[in-house]
């Protein structure tokens, strides 16, 4: 009897659709357990240099928790690539503005840095509310901790 070994092909077909409600959550428990569910880890055909995770959406993203000093002291930059093109945004302002970007990046910030992980990133989708368009997909529902 051999050990079952999973190939790039066919793994489209066993993915799952989850729901997550982000209401409450800390943001870090909240990317680190969606980006267990993106990269597949928590499957016993876990396979490190394959994706075989699932499709996570993510809902109420705007009743996210930033706990302690975060929403004041943490900061996001980006630079435009211009001399004196560094821009830079606070948590508490990310999160009033465009919380789905909030989300996103701390997911995102999850996951490899390679081709491999921007292809576990496209299946994520972040809505600020409760209401998403993927109900046809019959997503289930899971609960990461909220601590």
């Amino acid at each position: 009897m051999s050990t079952y070994f999973p190939s790039g092909k066919g793994l489209e077909s066993h993915r799952q659709w989850h729901v997550v409600d982000a209401t409450g959550v800390p943001v870090g428990r909240l990317a680190s357990g969606v980006a267990q569910l993106l990269m597949g880890k928590l499957k016993p055909t876990y396979t490190p240099f394959l994706d075989v995770g699932d499709h996570v959406i993510v809902i109420n993203a705007a009743k996210v928790a930033l706990k302690g000093n975060k929403a004041d002291d943490k900061m996001y930059r980006h630079h435009s690539g211009w001399p004196g093109g560094l821009k830079e945004t606070r948590a508490r302002d990310l999160l009033a503005k465009n919380p789905e970007r909030l989300v996103e990046l701390a997911i995102k910030g999850m996951l490899p840095k390679s081709k491999l992980g921007r292809a576990m990133g496209s299946k994520l989708k972040v809505y600020a509310g409760a209401e998403h368009p993927h109900q046809a997909q019959q997503p289930v529902v899971r609960a990461v901790a909220a601590k």
